[in-house]
């Protein structure tokens, strides 16, 4: 009699509940059901409904019949609730848990390559640099090797800088950042840029593509029609990142001023203590008409593609960097917490494909700095970008190694799952 095909490997994702996470994670858990895994996605009951509102769901389950969404109430219960109730309903337990950070069980670390390494040297760091004096942020960290002419106080975790002490999957394709990490733990891979790679056949089909909390406007996608190659400055700050009034005026003079056409996303929520930012800016027209538009939501990875765009001023989020370098578009970085400093500075002094402002907002340096891209001023920053978004675009190729990890990693999980099988049996 012949041998039964055995069952296919369940996979439980669990992300962190903000924007770029539920897409890093989303756009992974596509790939793993492209394999024809069974997916369970955990996600709070709040952040589902609003993911649903953004993309069809009959034709997303059409398209993956053995992905579920399965939610939680505010968190709770806690993950080993959830696992119980998994079984009794299937009758199966996940084969495996890929969480984001959270459980150490198989992480998907949805930050660089270059900021974990850091925090894996937290412990030398707690010995010998940390807590960190505000008196000399500029002073380059020593102890953290690969690093130990680029990284300064100032770009270490936020956390790092407190002046009391009481007061492994990588999303990553730079192989020169994970080799160090990967001589030590035998079992990372590099998989990334992630969004490329799960770009199939019909990009629009898959619901990772979409905006999860904001409504994109599509149309300016037309306005960028009208513009030259590499004339215009893409302006986002993400999801989550909010800033003063005053430093919101300082972008916009120091851009209107660089005389350069901008494309800036800002939220309904993203200037602290103001309902309408958008407004503001409407009033502050002056003589920009026709070289700026605002919009509350971009398709960010289509604006980065479209020919016009020559800059992108980010807030440098891991997700935006590598959307960046795969489109090949230089950046302007202005980082605000958590793997943000390391990826700035990696950007500007290692990889050299963009400029780190610091702590400053102000104009002046807003403005000489999208002089410098858009103008092409600096060779450099255009040949290297050149360079690193065309390893980029190998690394997802079939032979690439981003692409050759994923198998890797989907090997592994079915391996995972028939050792399960043989033990059951």
């Amino acid at each position: 009699m012949e041998k039964a095909e055995p069952e296919a490997p369940h996979v439980l994702i669990l992300p962190i509940p903000a924007q770029g996470h539920l897409k890093s994670m989303l756009k992974l858990a596509e790939l793993l059901s492209y394999a024809s895994f069974q997916i369970t996605f955990l996600n709070t009951e709040y952040f589902h409904h609003t993911f649903l509102s953004s993309i069809d769901i009959h034709a997303f389950s059409r398209r993956f019949p053995k992905f579920q969404f399965v939610t939680i109430p505010d968190a709770k219960p806690a993950v080993v609730e959830v696992l119980v109730s998994l079984r009794s309903k299937s009758g199966r337990p996940p084969t495996c848990i890929i969480a984001d950070g959270i459980i150490v069980c198989c992480s998907f670390r949805t930050y660089s390559a270059c900021c974990t390494w850091t925090y894996f040297h937290l412990s030398n760091l707690i010995g010998g640099e940390v807590p960190l004096p505000d008196k000399d942020m500029d002073k380059l960290v020593t102890c953290i090797p690969g690093l130990e002419s680029v990284l300064r106080h100032r770009d270490l975790p936020s956390f790092c800088r407190l002046e009391k002490a009481d007061d492994h999957l990588l999303y990553d394709f730079f192989i020169a950042q994970a080799s160090a990490i990967a001589s030590i733990f035998s079992k990372i891979r590099t998989i990334v840029p992630l969004h490329c790679l799960s770009n199939v056949d019909d990009p629009t089909a898959l619901a990772s593509t979409k905006s999860i909390f904001w409504q994109e406007e599509k149309g300016c996608l037309t306005w960028l029609d009208s513009h030259p190659s590499k004339s215009v400055v893409f302006v986002s700050f993400g999801s989550v990142v909010t800033f003063t009034l005053d430093q919101m005026l300082e972008f916009w003079h120091g851009l209107v001023n660089s005389g350069k056409p901008f494309l800036w996303v800002i939220r309904s929520n993203a200037i602290i203590g103001e309902d309408d930012p958008r407004k503001i800016l409407e009033d502050l027209k002056d003589n920009t008409k026709g070289k700026r538009s605002i919009v509350s939501w971009a398709p960010q990875e289509e604006v980065l593609a479209h020919p016009a765009v020559g800059a992108f001023l980010t807030h440098i989020g891991w997700n935006s960097t590598l959307e960046s370098i795969y489109a090949g578009v230089p950046m302007i970085c202005w980082p605000l917490f958590v793997d943000q400093y390391v990826n700035s500075r990696c950007v500007s002094h290692v990889w050299r494909v963009g400029f780190d402002m610091k702590d400053s907002c102000h104009r002046s340096i807003v403005e000489k700095m999208v002089r410098d891209v858009i103008e092409m001023k600096n060779e450099e920053i255009m040949k290297s970008m050149e360079e690193i978004s065309k390893q980029a675009q190998e690394s997802v190729k079939e032979s690439g190694p981003s692409y050759c990890n994923l198998d890797k990693m989907i090997q592994d999980i079915m391996s995972v799952n028939l050792e399960n099988i043989n033990r059951r049996d």
